[in-house]
């Protein structure tokens, strides 16, 4: 891919509603230096879709007009708990105290590389710290199974993408609402007193609630990046969140979202889901691997329970991006240089120094 095009995919940019690959600006001028680093550092992204219609995987999506409004359950889709299906939206749960809902995907998907775009609304009468507790978006080994984390199973085997409105840990520098990810293995609980700060492996703040517009998550994964976006604030722009490298998640996995309120509530509805197939190559023995034989891990520099918090409410363990790498090469490149300078300067001085001995 060229630098372009890594520029234009993976920046801020604009969103195409019902399609994957969030196109961005273009460049403006670069420097040969920037060019020369970009291109030695590799291709950062894969070629994704282009956003045509035979990408989107109707058996993994719940689009509108919905089939089963009224009944007790729809076809691609099983519900449970509070949940709740209208012609406009499927509540997981309305905004009253103690209740627990989900939806989930009756296929397993078998797609290596996929998009989800989510179009979700959460709203309600509480007032500021006064609503909770938030939306999960899962994509898991089990499925249908009711639990503690936002309405579902804890050590689970997967993905979940949390999306808190509440903060229970009262030290927390963290604003809320907060988006942040979590991969399992089964081995790992998620600590709620803690807001899972523990087993976070990245996360923003991101002010989703009570908007009077539509608002949008949209989750990659491919080639074991993983990506988080928002467009939350009505321009029709995806906002980076989260940029994960180094995840390994296994195909034949279901997708759902679930929700749970406690002493405090919230409506947390769910308008769509689509999912997209990304075309990417993959190398022959990545091909030969069997992908459902895959355990969710992930390889990080440090432990999640390092995770430091800044004031603005952001993780500042993620992993190094494109652009601090390149800073980080600038500014080794620049030290070296610096040494070089000076260990010429002194050695001349050594060398006129000594002949004044002779």
């Amino acid at each position: 891919m060229a630098a372009e095009d890594w520029f234009g995919r993976w920046g801020w940019g604009r969103r195409c509603l019902g399609k994957p690959g969030l196109p961005g600006p273009g460049p403006g001028p670069i420097t040969s230096l920037l060019l020369v680093l970009i291109l030695f550092l590799g291709p950062v992204a894969s070629d994704i879709t282009d956003g045509n219609s035979e990408h989107l995987k109707r058996e993994h999506s719940l689009i509108k007009p919905y089939q089963g409004v009224g009944s007790s359950s729809m076809p691609l889709w099983d519900f449970q708990g509070s949940t709740m299906l209208t012609s406009q939206y499927v509540r997981l749960t309305p905004d009253e105290r103690s209740k627990e809902g989900s939806i989930w995907n009756h296929q397993p998907c078998f797609l290596k590389d996929w998009e989800m775009h989510v179009h979700f609304k959460v709203h309600g009468a509480g007032k500021k710290n006064l609503h909770g507790d938030g939306i999960a978006l899962w994509y898991t080994r089990d499925r249908l199974v009711p639990g503690p984390v936002f309405g579902s199973k804890d050590n689970f085997h997967g993905l979940a993408i949390f999306l808190d409105t509440y903060p229970n840990d009262e030290t927390t520098e963290r604003v809320f609402p907060y988006i942040s990810v979590m991969v399992n293995n089964g081995s790992l609980s998620y600590d709620h007193s803690k807001d899972g700060r523990w087993t976070e492996l990245a996360g923003c703040t991101a002010d989703f609630r009570n908007r009077d517009h539509d608002t949008f998550l949209a989750v990659r994964y491919s080639r074991g990046r993983l990506t988080v976006m928002t467009d939350l604030e009505d321009r029709n722009e995806w906002k980076n969140c989260i940029d994960l490298t180094g995840v390994r998640l296994p195909t034949g996995y279901y997708f759902g979202a679930s929700a749970g309120t406690g002493d405090l509530s919230d409506n947390h509805d769910i308008i769509s889901m689509k999912l997209f197939q990304l075309m990417v190559e993959h190398t022959p023995d990545e091909e030969n691997i069997d992908w459902t034989k895959i355990e969710p891990s992930v390889n990080f520099l440090k432990s999640p329970k390092d995770n430091v918090d800044d004031p603005t409410g952001n993780y500042r363990g993620g992993p190094l991006t494109g652009w601090k790498v390149f800073l980080l090469l600038l500014c080794a490149l620049l030290g070296i240089i610096v040494c070089a300078v000076v260990g010429a300067v002194v050695f001349q001085k050594r060398q006129e120094r000594n002949k004044r001995f002779y």
